[in-house]
């Protein structure tokens, strides 16, 4: 057996704690979560006060919840660059604009996306989880500014699927971090804290990408300027993850001995363990056998369907209504500012009222059915009620930051929790994937048959959100009437799964 021995200073403990401490001088890795390390440490007072509590939570959300939302918007940033960069040029300069090679050169990244999220996600878990972050932006931020030096349509997508295999990591890997320092509760806004980051992001990027579409000489075009400008600031960015972001609370600097313990022993509620470096494959097994893993993954998935215009399209839409391609960028704004606001309102609100995440879901898709519609149905001349369906298209970006803070805390064990927060991400690809090969240059500027599919996965999507939710109560009563209430005891000691440890309940 794999274990680690603890050194435990004798002199520093009381005979009483010495003696409630004594079973867990081996700390087993393997079966057991490295938290018990923490706990098998401290030799003070077990209990805190919620004033401690607090104020613990208020520094880690100083140190880390900065560093994952610039993170993340910069993840954003750099995947959105295409559909502002085709405006400027890009299309024309590498032959993009022949059948459907734009709408692939969008879908392509998403493939890498799917090839690269469980490497991503295995590395984190078997080394430290901030270096593996830190060297991904590196390479990331070089690979972004190669697109500077494509001098076609085939050295691009070979860039763009590279660009998506180094940044597929990221979101799998804020969920394991965001899981290992919030209890169930505190997770959905934090989700929701740097996932708004896509939206206010857009409406930052295209004043930035403004400026640089005015720059002429230097033997470069104007979308490449971009692209040089983006990556270099990606690199920059990686320093700071790598020196600066706490990954757990085990290993975290800048933390005392008493708010550390806190800090772990407060996640036990969460019956989900904090970290474990040892890969149990029968975890991975129940992951694919696990209704509700699937439910989520096809809601991510049929969610993401919508992503594809409004990553890859909005900009040449709104150019479509007869706009320059100075004024179009300018004109995506609103929507960022409208869209960020929603993906922090929805985890806000499942953080304030306990047992709506599901409805939140469902409730956020009505705004991109809404505009499907009118994108699909209004006249091209009522440019008014067109660019406000652009703004409220991208409405289920809040349900997404919600589904992904229900997927951490509806899932217990490390090893099936990382397995599971690569899978939605896998179908969050997928979607992607598919979205913007459904719009099709011979169906501008309307792109009719896009929007209906868009249409129809939407309500789909509000449909399995429901389900879900039906699926875990009637789990949670079945556990009910076995006897079994919702408790604790196994929480870090036998890094037990959700569908194995009877006390689990599954959040609504």
């Amino acid at each position: 057996m794999d274990t680690e021995k603890q050194s435990i200073g004798h002199h520093e403990m009381s005979p009483k704690a010495l003696e409630e401490l004594e079973h867990v001088a081996t700390v087993d890795t393997v079966h057991q979560d490295e938290a018990l390390k923490v706990l098998a440490r401290w030799a003070g007072d077990e209990i805190w006060t919620p004033e401690e509590e607090k104020k613990l939570v208020r520094k880690i959300d100083r140190k880390l919840i900065s560093i994952l939302c610039v993170t993340y918007g910069l993840q954003y940033y750099d995947k959105a660059m295409l559909s502002q960069a085709a405006i400027f040029g890009l299309r024309a300069d590498l032959g993009l604009s022949i059948g459907n090679r734009y709408s692939f050169s969008a879908s392509i990244f998403y493939l890498g996306f799917i090839v690269g999220s469980y490497p991503a996600i295995l590395m984190a878990q078997r080394w430290p989880i901030e270096r593996v972050a830190a060297a991904i932006v590196v390479v990331w931020g070089a690979c972004l500014m190669c697109s500077a030096a494509c001098t076609d349509w085939k050295t691009f997508y070979v860039q763009r699927f590279f660009l998506g295999f180094l940044e597929s990591g990221i979101s799998p890997m804020f969920m394991m971090v965001v899981g290992g320092w919030y209890n169930k509760s505190e997770q959905a806004l934090r989700m929701g804290a740097w996932y708004c980051c896509t939206g206010y992001v857009s409406a930052v990027s295209p004043l930035i990408n403004y400026g640089l579409g005015h720059i002429r000489g230097g033997g470069l075009n104007s979308w490449q300027y971009m692209y040089l400008v983006a990556g270099a600031i990606t690199i920059l960015w990686a320093i700071v993850i790598y020196f600066f972001m706490p990954p757990d609370p085990i290993r975290a600097k800048g933390f005392t001995d008493r708010e550390r313990y806190i800090a772990v022993a407060r996640m036990r509620q969460n019956n989900s363990g904090v970290r474990n470096t040892h890969f149990k494959v029968e975890q991975l097994w129940e992951s694919l056998v696990d209704i509700r893993f699937w439910l989520i993954f096809a809601t991510a998935f049929l969610m993401m369907i919508a992503n594809g215009p409004v990553s890859s399209f909005i900009p040449i839409i709104i150019s479509g209504f007869g706009f320059n391609p100075l004024n179009s960028l300018l004109l995506t704004l609103p929507a960022g500012v409208v869209i960020g606001t929603i993906e922090l309102s929805a985890p806000y609100l499942a953080y304030r009222i306990p047992g709506i995440r599901t409805w939140l879901v469902a409730i956020c898709q009505t705004g991109t059915i809404t505009a499907s519609l009118l994108l699909w149905l209004l006249p091209r001349h009522e440019k008014g009620g067109l660019l406000f369906a652009c703004y409220i298209l991208a409405t289920f970006g809040g349900g997404y930051a919600v589904l992904m803070g229900l997927q951490v805390a509806n899932t217990a064990g490390y090893t099936k929790r990382s397995v599971t927060s690569s899978g939605i991400f896998v179908g969050y690809c997928l979607g992607n994937f598919v979205g913007p090969l459904l719009f099709k240059p011979k169906d501008a500027p309307g792109y009719a048959p896009g929007f209906t599919v868009v249409l129809i996965t939407a309500i789909i999507t509000a449909v399995l959100a429901i389900v879900y939710r039906y699926v875990c109560i009637w789990e949670n009563k079945r556990r009910d009437k076995t006897g079994t209430m919702e408790g604790f005891d196994h929480a870090y000691e036998d890094d037990l799964t959700d569908m194995k440890n009877p006390q689990f309940r599954y959040t609504l």
